[in-house]
């Protein structure tokens, strides 16, 4: 009697070439949005960060830590911004110093919402969709301190907002960045849009689901006009009801994501990327079907995403790609690692947001381990 057995998988499938919109990928690992805060006061990415996004370029696509388009939006201490022609100039430094290793660059583009501080943005005003402060202590300068209770911002304000993304984006492409990434996502001003928790509004910007869906919408809709929609992805973290931004009810969590990428899906945008506990459950499937597109897939903050992880995720066809963080953080060469099932260096979290080199630019390759 003959026996057949199952075929082993070899994981190739997380190793080949996939096209998001204009940009070729010659992988399917994508390197996460990771907050390092090693941009200083000024806001300008300078030879470290050149340097960091370097040793990383062999990843099929790098995704920058979130980048504040407006002053008055930066939410972390350490932030990069894409607003002066400073920083612009340090972005073009970094998507120069990828490009030269054959990697591909996208700007993550982030407003921080009612996440912000004065004495993180400069004194400036704190905007968000209500004034529902965050229950909760911010990291800033000066050290933790209660988030602030943020303006309301008004039709005006959003519309400035609007254009501040708009702004960024093509900055972004100015610097020679392979495309951006909305952050709608984590609790920050887009998502607060999207949740019932943080947005009360009784305009057309707030209330159903269709109208909450609005403004992340309009302002996608203008980034993919202004630089093209295959140079734009958007991220979301449905149900993942971080900084208040909580969206507890399915039903209502499913109207509005569904209604947002209704409206996106004709643009033909370069990806979705959505971070969820169950990237191949339903709830991430679905929005997948809505949403028409190529999707990234990222099993979230709580859960280090492995090679075995990522691999079922492409076989499976659950996703076209898969973001991954942490091991990244440690293993500048991860891909060589995962293609030769290498071990993998240990993150050391303690210095994930100091400055410096230390635990940023000085894990070691295995060439030199």
């Amino acid at each position: 009697m003959s026996v057949t057995s199952s075929p082993v998988s070899t994981g190739s499938s997380i190793f080949a070439p996939v096209t998001l919109g204009d940009i070729e990928l010659a992988n399917r690992v994508v390197m996460a949005p990771l907050t390092r805060s090693r941009s200083g006061t000024s806001g300008i990415p300078g030879e470290l960060l050149a340097e960091y996004y370097r040793q990383r370029a062999s990843a099929g696509l790098i995704i920058t830590e979130g980048t504040y388009p407006s002053h008055e939006s930066q939410a972390f201490v350490g932030q990069p911004g894409v607003v002066t022609d400073e920083q612009v100039a340090g972005w073009r430094r970094v998507a120069e110093a990828v490009h030269a290793r054959g990697g591909r660059i996208v700007m993550q583009i982030m407003h921080g919402g009612r996440a912000g501080h004065p004495d993180l943005n400069g004194g400036r005003r704190v905007l968000a969709p209500s004034a529902i402060a965050i229950d909760a202590e911010a990291h800033t300068y000066k050290g933790k301190q209660p988030y602030p209770l943020p303006q309301a911002m008004t039709e005006e304000e959003a519309r400035g907002a609007l254009e501040d993304f708009v702004t960024a984006a093509r900055r972004a492409i100015e610097a020679g960045m392979d495309g951006v990434e909305i952050h709608g996502a984590n609790g920050y001003l887009l998502h607060e849009f999207l949740s019932p928790a943080s947005n009360r509004r009784t305009d057309h910007y707030g209330g159903s689901p269709e109208n909450r869906a609005r403004f992340v919408a309009e302002v996608v809709t203008a980034v993919a006009e202004a630089v093209g929609p295959g140079r734009v992805g958007l991220r979301i973290s449905p149900e993942h009801n971080i900084q208040d931004a909580y969206e507890n009810d399915r039903d209502d969590v499913l109207a509005t994501y569904g209604a947002l990428l209704d409206r996106l899906r004709p643009l033909g945008l370069a990806y979705l990327s959505v971070l969820h506990k169950e990237p191949a459950g339903e709830l991430v499937q679905e929005l997948r079907r809505r949403f028409g597109g190529k999707l990234i897939a990222n099993n979230g903050f709580g859960t280090i995403t492995t090679r075995a992880e990522a691999v079922r995720l492409i076989e499976a066809s659950h996703a076209d790609a898969v973001a991954v963080g942490r091991p990244l953080i440690a293993n500048p060469d991860l891909v060589e690692r995962w293609q030769g099932r290498h071990p993998e260096n240990a993150p050391r979290p303690a210095l994930f947001y100091t400055p410096g080199p230390e635990g940023y630019t000085d894990y070691p390759f295995l060439r030199n381990a």
